[in-house]
């Protein structure tokens, strides 16, 4: 089959141009220094980065993993991304707002995203400023419109500069005991179809799992990206949505980025650990997928609901977190 051609070249195709792996995950808050304090206490965890973005209007701490990062965003002056996350807290107070995904081609992305009906605006440039060293990373985004995101912040990011400016958190307790990945993020949807449209067709993602769990009330997506899963739930008709979807279920046709789940190599460790910082958090218990374990962490993670899961095959492969 002859490829489409736009602007007197070759368009992009999936076979071309794809999303590599989930760059980093956004949690909008309010106040940026207690959600540092909570989040070093949740992983374990120094923070990679504190910075700014000057002419976004925000600033930020991140903690870099050994898959991804997860940025703390906060209202820091004028600026429309500003803006936006102070509207955010406003209605909604601190919680998941958004998922970037790394592609090493930001054009062709624009291109591929525009012919599957995304309506991404230009290309934009962008950068961080490290507040204690100065360091400054660059990138650029594409800003994919929320009506047609299903109302999560989702956009495709190339990094100008290199991996290692952005430094690896290090632990501040026993590696095993620490955070040292993320395991899957989950979006709670009120349209499982346009969910599946939206992250597989549109955005690329892989569906590897598609199934209503009647037992439990809710109809899961489970969309893989470098080892990564971007969970998609919705209630099952019939199902009560505080027990299949804990904390509520998604208003009107507006989709929600909702929990998080974290890895971690030793959970009785990471319970101990957790425990001793006066977190709330569960016993340990087998997890729903086999060989794994799991505790729920009910504070310190800015109303996040937040899982901790151990897999049998990172148990006791520690490692020292450098970059």
């Amino acid at each position: 089959m002859s490829r489409i051609r736009l602007a007197g070249r070759a368009a992009p195709t999936e076979n071309d141009v794809s999303l590599t792996s989930l760059d980093h995950v956004i949690l909008a808050v309010r106040d940026l220094a207690q959600a540092e304090r909570q989040h070093r206490a949740l992983f374990g965890l120094a923070p990679s980065w504190r910075g700014s973005h000057p002419h976004h209007g925000t600033a930020n701490v991140l903690f870099r993993l050994e898959n991804t990062y997860v940025e703390l965003l906060a209202a820091s002056g004028d600026g429309p991304l500003g803006s936006l996350v102070e509207a955010w807290v406003t209605a909604s107070g601190d919680g998941p707002i958004g998922l970037a995904f790394a592609t090493d081609d930001i054009g062709g992305c624009r291109e591929l995203f525009e012919m599957r009906g995304l309506a991404p605006g230009p290309v934009e440039a962008g950068e961080g400023i490290d507040s204690a060293t100065g360091a400054v990373r660059r990138w650029r985004r594409l800003a994919l419109p929320l009506d047609r995101t299903r109302g999560v912040l989702l956009f495709p990011i190339q990094h100008d500069s290199p991996p290692d400016a952005l430094p690896r958190a290090r632990p501040d307790c026993d590696a095993g005991a620490a955070v040292h990945a993320i395991d899957h993020a989950v979006v709670h949807t009120t349209d499982a179809a346009a969910a599946r449209r939206l992250y597989g067709e549109a955005l690329g993602l892989r569906l590897a799992v598609d199934k209503e769990f009647q037992q439990w009330g809710v109809h899961l997506l489970f969309f893989r990206i470098a080892g990564i899963t971007v969970e998609v739930a919705a209630t099952l008709a019939g199902a009560d949505a505080a027990t299949a979807l804990p904390g509520g279920h998604a208003s009107g046709d507006a989709d929600r980025l909702y929990g998080m789940s974290y890895r971690v190599r030793d959970i009785e460790a990471a319970r101990s650990r957790l425990a001793a910082a006066g977190v709330d958090v569960s016993d340990v218990r087998a997890g729903r997928r086999p060989a794994t374990r799991v505790v729920t962490v009910r504070s310190h993670a800015c109303g996040v609901p937040t899982l901790l899961i151990e897999h049998e095959s990172d148990r006791g492969h520690s490692r020292d977190g450098a970059a």
